[in-house]
């Protein structure tokens, strides 16, 4: 039975893509930031004011503190204008990024933020000093838990795997589904159960053309 839908990797880096699920779930996570100018009805957009006719309920008035979803920070975010600031949600400032260096293993990354490396590529998007330091840290967290991820996924063969994957953010899981399905065709290979390899039906179809081109 063919597959209703394929799915589409995420962006990378610093790049998203649109038609993935992951990416647009991940540009909903929130930004705490300040409103550096008067931003009229905008608070209909954040899910304020519903149902008011009052402008100034409607609106954020400069100096407004802020939780803005990612994608609407990027749009408003010009460095030349001035119309907000972000500021870097706590897992990425400095006392977090000083326990992932200490022992990335330890932390919830999916209780932190389920889109930990995707999310904290897309800060890089926003002008901040802390920036070489964010992106040091997202690296160094990946290639600290990768190895631990994988050797999990290769020694959890026919059991409940949610106790593994409850910590994980949600690149991490694909990785450790990546792995399960290793395994998996690993032992089905093993005990003689893989699928048999026949050739494609272009190829079939091409040496029946020949054969008739011998034919006639």
């Amino acid at each position: 039975m063919a597959e209703a839908y394929f799915p589409v990797g995420p962006g990378l880096g610093m790049e998203e893509n649109f038609l993935s699920l992951d990416d647009i779930l991940m540009s909903q996570e929130k930004l705490p930031g300040r409103a550096e100018s008067a931003l009229p009805r905008l608070a209909v957009l954040m899910g304020q004011g519903a149902g008011s006719d009052n402008f100034w309920l409607l609106s954020f008035l400069q100096g407004s503190k802020l939780e803005i979803p990612l994608w609407l920070a990027k749009g408003l975010h010009d460095s030349k204008r001035r119309i907000i600031s972000v500021e870097l949600p706590k897992i990425f400032r400095e006392a977090w990024r000083t326990v992932f260096s200490a022992d990335a293993n330890v932390v919830d990354l999916h209780k932190m933020g389920p889109y930990y490396y995707g999310f904290g590529s897309q800060l890089l998007n926003f002008e901040n000093p802390e920036n070489p330091e964010i992106a040091q840290t997202i690296l160094q967290t990946f290639i600290a838990r990768f190895r631990r991820i994988m050797d999990s996924s290769q020694n959890a063969y026919n059991e409940d795997t949610s106790a593994l994957v409850a910590r994980l953010d949600e690149l991490e899981r694909a990785l450790f589904q990546v792995g399960q399905k290793g395994l998996n065709d690993f032992q089905c290979w093993e005990k003689g159960q893989a699928s048999q390899i026949t050739a494609s039906s272009l190829v079939q179809n091409y040496g029946k053309r020949k054969l008739a081109e011998v034919d006639g």
